[in-house]
């Protein structure tokens, strides 16, 4: 077992009795599509009423624009009209990558000038998949563009599967399964958790802190089902929920870290800057056929 992974063991058990830590939630695609289990209405209306009633101060939900059209710009109407906020995550989710040095930032001022007559945007970018480039010269060359059109990093510290187990829940309901949604919330506020602990435990042995964290989560049926008992578990371990504009004011955010590594979010980057290898920074559920397994483990298909 790495280090890391091993701390984080520790930390699920230990976090309870250390002073608060700081997390903000942020959400990508939105606005998602229907889906079998809900319209993407209902997921709009459920995120905003879980949020408010959370007393959560603010996110952001990372717009992936071309799911822009008549019926979901009022779903963004309603996220600013709660007061949260929006922010680019591209026109059409592809691989900065693939697209490379002109196609790439097109595709991200495309995105820019649908939501530009938006309420309550924030001038942050993220990118589709965390890809920041196909290789460090490109990746800086990127970055400088963004900056160019007036964007701010919006990197993310914890990164999960987050859309995968959303993924396995939607697929069930398609196939027309019972769905048991206590061991489905159980399941799913475990294995976000032990990401959030591990990717904790990777900063405070890389900078010798907790930094203000910026969770990648998803616009999806998971969130919409469950989102509300993360935050409380969240809270129940001495977390607190910050807004993601105090997160992105951490001294990490001006830290943009000299690799290519930049998949498992800006912490896990830095480490692999100072040397810590790929394998020791990604959290094993970020994986599919691990969770296939412990969905299955979890009893969240009711057997009839």
């Amino acid at each position: 077992m790495n280090y890391f992974l091993l701390t984080a063991l520790v930390l699920l058990f230990a976090s309870s009795l250390c002073h608060a830590r700081e997390i903000a939630l942020t959400f990508d695609d939105a606005p998602t599509p229907d889906s079998a289990l809900m319209t993407g209405a209902e997921r709009t209306r459920k995120l905003i009423d879980i949020l408010v009633k959370a007393k959560v101060p603010d996110t952001l939900f990372f717009v992936k624009a071309d799911y822009i059209n008549k019926d979901t710009q009022q779903r963004l109407e309603q996220y600013a009209a709660a007061g949260f906020h929006l922010a680019n995550h591209s026109y059409s989710h592809q691989s900065a990558s693939e697209l490379g040095l002109l196609d790439y930032p097109a595709d991200v001022y495309k995105a820019h000038l649908l939501l530009k007559s938006q309420r309550n945007v924030l001038p942050y970018h993220r990118f589709p998949y965390l890809h920041y480039g196909k290789d460090l010269a490109a990746i800086i060359a990127l970055q400088q563009s963004l900056t160019d059109l007036g964007y701010k990093d919006g990197y993310v510290t914890i990164d999960n599967f987050d859309w995968y187990i959303s993924s396995l829940l939607t697929k069930a309901a398609e196939d027309k399964k019972t769905l048991n949604y206590d061991n489905a919330r159980k399941f799913y506020v475990d294995t976000l958790y032990e990401s959030i602990e591990f990717y904790d435990a990777i900063a405070k042995k890389t900078l010798g802190r907790s930094p203000r964290h910026v969770m990648l989560l998803h616009e999806n049926d998971a969130a919409a089902l469950f989102v509300g008992d993360l935050i409380a578990h969240l809270r129940a371990k001495g977390w607190k929920i910050i807004a993601p504009q105090k997160a992105y004011e951490d001294p990490i955010a001006r830290n943009f870290p000299n690799t290519v590594f930049h998949k498992q979010g800006r912490v896990a980057a830095i480490a692999n800057s100072k040397g810590v290898p790929e394998s020791e920074l990604r959290h094993p559920s970020e994986n599919e056929q691990y969770l296939d397994q412990a969905f299955a483990k979890a009893g969240v298909l009711v057997d009839l």
